[in-house]
């Protein structure tokens, strides 16, 4: 795809056809066409994602239209692409099966051109030239006069002016537009981003021209020339949409309003004050920064199942409104409940329609069913609790059940995979943030920690000494934290490398390698309402003994702006240099390029969700950033070896220990040959364990995804153990210690029933940040020299070189790299 300037530019005034290739590079909510001019075959489920996913239609080639249409893909999504010269060799089934034609011809011929839509009388008309040069505008007002569209390739389109070679795109835009007024200007309808109309206003061709390349909002003033909205008092525009009515004679801009309003008269619109869901949705954001404390409004957005009681009742009361008027009331509370929860995260009326936008499009459809917990059993009856209560204690919480024995490869591979992360989604969602937070630095970062983690912060790090009242901790935790601390500083330490390796590799030449620590590292621990000081532990102690110079941990705030004494306190420990005050993608980007208070970093370590994973992927790709990250990241596993030693009470408790993380959370339990009571004892062990959790509601989601795989052997079990490759691998096994010298790919192995999983989370001395989806198999835990890196030297004497030489010379020369070879014979001629 061409420069990401002139893509923005082109997303503001119309549909973009793209390969499959560029799909990922496509900016959000914009209309895009994929061809599949130079594809060989069919993927009808990747078709078909692309079009979940928003692609407006897919433009399929003449020898793959049949079977696509065979596939029962809508009509209204696929349009044809055909040669001028193939038009007889079109079916009724392919023109009746496609809502468009993309007709490919060397030259513009008009009267073709008319002739051919006749024949597809229902499909709107795109025409591509295959010259060399773009269409006039001449070429495009005629096409438009016969309702065809003009495809121009990007090479053929500038943000310049005009050449004979490339047409500047405002001037395409505007070749149809026509003006009924003696003054030449537009009629235009400023509109906010949902489509609520702001003012009227008039446009000529320059400001037209400069809010398409530019992106803000210019208008023609009549009486003072070109207005640019904002200028001057600050309300300025970004433009979301510039679209035509249907006569060509007048305009839309859909724009995202900043300031005060659009209206000089500071509200939103010129024509009335804002009603309905916008009105409700700015009322809310209004409350959310200035409801006093312990107002109800207050309460709703900091006590999340006060807000979710009211969610469902409203909920409960809407779906028992008969009435007209009822069904109206009740439904307005229940929106009321459902933006205060929007608003709360972030996401306003524009994220919605988008989201109902997108669910418009899809081709595939869920079942519909309701979930478990809202299906009434037919038996079931309000009026009887008791029965009620019944049903949920026999709701039994239960693993699935798959034998090695006689399994398929492709099935035993099935077992394997993880859930499909949806990493360039996440990448497209993350790239706006990181991109401000790279433009406008601390500005940006505030705003950011403001929507996302709610609060309200005047600056964005903490430096040391640090205020010993942010370090209050509970005397217990206090001692439990120091205890951590010295365990896991041990065995760090003795990760250390601290010799230099020094080999003679021939007489004369030595060479040697030697660790120096990364100078700058970032440690991200998730944080706002939980508390993770062993995070903080575990990524600050190896940074601490490596001997960084520069410790900046980042961690989200809590409402109230503060950090939790138990990280503060970490932080003191490990000697960090500085706390950065956000979460997400922003607090990544931040430790990636640096702001006026972020020092930049050289390498992001930590856990974080998917936002946090995918912002380190993005800047650990840019060449910008020179930055590097501890590994990727995926959902928490465990997988579990068990035989007939094992405890059924450990291994259950051991299931749970993951489980509990999230819904996404992958559990194993790799059964070795046990018996059908064995095996039954663990099941009813998970289902009454999960019960007594605080977190059942997780666990019954994960638990039920979750795997026992029944093996015949130790040896079998292994295997499968490390083809899976686990972040931790449990072993309750008669000889366990024996079996670790088989155990190639894992995380951690926590080793014998007293074991587990919990220790080396908090305290045992080893790192609990640690490779997951499989990534076990290339990558290892963070430890020490996570945070160094090695140097190799060589040195050579004049002996040495007169050995060695010869051979570099001739592999030099080998490869055609004269002035390498010279590099050693000029110093073997002053030699000799």
């Amino acid at each position: 795809m061409p420069a990401g300037d002139l893509i923005e530019a082109l997303a503001r005034i119309g549909p973009i056809v793209v390969t499959p290739s560029d799909i990922s590079n496509v900016p959000q909510n914009v209309q895009c066409f994929v061809t599949l001019e130079n594809n060989l075959d069919v993927d009808v489920d990747l078709i078909l994602s692309w079009l979940n996913k928003g692609v407006e239609k897919i433009v399929v080639p003449l020898n793959l239209a049949k079977d696509i249409i065979a596939a029962g893909l809508p009509s209204d999504r696929l349009s044809l692409l055909l040669d001028v010269g193939n038009v007889s060799a079109v079916t009724d089934t392919v023109r009746n099966g496609v809502s468009g034609v993309f007709l490919k011809t060397p030259v513009i011929d008009i009267d073709l051109v008319s002739s051919v839509s006749k024949f597809f009388t229902n499909s709107s008309i795109y025409v591509f030239s295959s010259i060399s040069f773009p269409p006039t505008t001449s070429d495009i007002r005629e096409l438009l006069a016969i309702k065809a569209v003009p495809v121009i390739p990007t090479s053929q389109l500038t943000l310049s002016p005009t050449t004979t070679y490339r047409i500047n795109i405002a001037d395409a835009f505007l070749a149809a537009l026509v003006s009924d007024r003696h003054d030449g200007l537009f009629p235009t309808v400023v509109t906010s981003e949902t489509g609520h109309s702001l003012g009227l206003v008039y446009s000529s061709a320059e400001s037209v021209t400069e809010s398409i390349i530019t992106g803000k909002g210019v208008y023609q003033s009549r009486k003072h020339g070109l207005w640019r909205k904002g200028e001057t008092s600050g309300a300025t525009q970004e433009i979301v949409r510039i679209s035509m009515d249907c006569d060509s004679d007048s305009l839309e801009f859909r724009v995202k309003q900043h300031g005060a309003g659009f209206c000089h008269l500071d509200r939103q619109s010129c024509f009335s004050e804002i009603s309905g869901l916008p009105a409700l949705e700015s009322t809310l954001r209004s409350r959310l920064s200035s409801a006093p404390e312990g107002s109800y409004t207050r309460r709703l957005f900091n006590d999340p199942s006060l807000l979710q009681s009211k969610i469902m009742e409203e909920a409960d009361e809407l779906c028992h409104a008969v009435n007209k008027q009822d069904v109206a009331f009740e439904a307005a509370d229940l929106f009321y409940f459902a933006m205060t929860k929007c608003v709360q995260a972030g996401v306003g009326i524009k994220e919605i329609e988008e989201s109902l936008d997108l669910k418009a499009k899809r081709i595939t459809r869920r079942p519909g069913n309701a979930k478990p917990q809202w299906v009434k059993p037919p038996t079931a009856k309000p009026t009887l609790p008791l029965q009620k209560e019944t049903l949920k204690s026999d709701d039994v919480i239960r693993m699935r059940t798959v034998d090695l024995a006689g399994i398929t490869v492709v099935a035993r591979a099935e077992l394997l995979r993880r859930p499909v992360l949806k990493s360039d989604e996440m990448m497209l969602k993350v790239k706006p943030i990181i991109d401000d937070v790279r433009a406008r630095g601390d500005v940006a970062l505030l705003e950011f920690t403001a929507k996302f983690d709610k609060a309200q912060l005047t600056s964005t790090v903490i430096l040391p000494p640090f205020a010993p009242e942010t370090m209050q901790v509970d005397p217990d935790v206090r001692v439990a934290i120091d205890q951590a601390y010295l365990n896991i500083r041990k065995f760090h330490e003795a990760q250390v490398d601290k010799e230099t390796l020094v080999v003679e590799t021939m007489p004369g030449v030595v060479c040697s390698r030697f660790a120096r620590p990364i100078a700058r590292v970032g440690l991200y621990v998730p944080g706002g309402t939980a508390i993770l000081p062993s995070t903080a532990l575990m990524l600050g102690i190896p940074a601490q003994v490596a001997g960084c110079k520069e410790i900046v941990l980042a961690t989200p705030p809590r409402a109230d702006g503060s950090i939790s004494p138990e990280v503060m306190y970490v932080a003191h420990r490990v000697g960090a240099s500085a706390i950065l005050k956000a979460g997400g993608a922003q607090a990544v980007a931040a430790m990636a390029y640096g702001t006026k208070s972020v020092p930049k970093v050289d390498k992001i370590f930590g856990p974080g969700n998917q936002w946090v994973t995918a912002a380190k992927m993005l800047v650990q790709n840019d060449t910008d950033a020179l930055v590097s990250i501890d590994m990727p990241a995926g959902p928490s596993e465990v997988l579990v070896i068990a035989d007939h030693t094992a405890n059924p009470s450990f291994v259950a408790a051991d299931l749970l220990s993951q489980a509990e993380h999230g819904v996404d959370s992958q559990v194993i339990l790799v059964a070795v040959d046990l018996a059908v009571e064995k095996l039954a004892e663990i099941e009813r062990e998970v289902d009454v364990q999960a019960k007594a959790l605080s977190r059942l509601d997780i666990v019954r989601e994960s638990i039920p995804k979750s795997i026992i795989v029944k093996a015949s052997s130790v040896q079998e079990a292994i295997a499968f153990s490390n083809d899976y490759a686990p972040e931790h691998l449990i072993l309750h096994l008669e000889n366990a210690p024996d079996c670790v010298a088989s155990i190639d790919n894992a995380g951690s192995v926590f080793v014998g029933s007293f074991t587990p999983e919990s220790c080396g989370d908090y305290a045992s001395g080893t790192n609990h940040t640690l490779p997951t989806n499989g990534y076990a198999r290339q990558f290892s835990g963070v430890n020490t020299q996570s945070f160094q890196k090695h140097i190799t030297s060589q040195q050579i004497t004049p002996d040495g070189l007169k050995g060695l030489g010869p051979t570099v010379a001739t592999l030099a020369d080998c490869e055609g790299l004269q002035a390498h070879a010279n590099a050693v014979r000029i110093r073997l001629g002053s030699y000799q």
